[in-house]
């Protein structure tokens, strides 16, 4: 069974950079031929798909945040990496990392609040 657990700062100040790690157990990042991303959810609103990275280390990222977004791995910790740059308040949302093997995602962390604030 696959489990994911995102972890990082639930507050970051404006216009600092976010940095979120998704570790994953159960199954190696690395594995033909999944994909793992990141989505978020801002309060009231619907999922938002930023980016992801493949198995083979290429990345993906959503064209309204690839300049504020990077995604990288630690295929030693089979963990990977979010890093949102500038943010502001309306990047406060609850971002989940997830695995997915085309649109179809099986798999997803419990989800992390992060606030934007000052």
């Amino acid at each position: 069974q696959v489990q994911l657990q995102e972890s990082g700062p639930g507050l970051v100040k404006p216009s600092q950079t976010l940095t979120l790690t998704c570790t994953v157990s159960g199954g190696s990042i690395t594995t033909h031929y999944y994909y793992w991303s990141w989505i978020r959810q801002p309060p009231g609103k619907g999922l938002e798909w930023m980016g992801a990275i493949s198995y083979a280390g290429s990345t993906y990222y959503s064209p309204s945040l690839k300049s504020r977004t990077s995604i990288s791995r630690d295929t030693s910790k089979n963990q990977f990496t979010l890093q949102l740059t500038s943010v502001t308040p309306e990047d406060t949302a609850v971002y989940y990392c997830a695995r997915n093997a085309g649109a179809l995602i099986a798999y997803w962390g419990q989800g992390t609040q992060v606030t934007v604030s000052s």
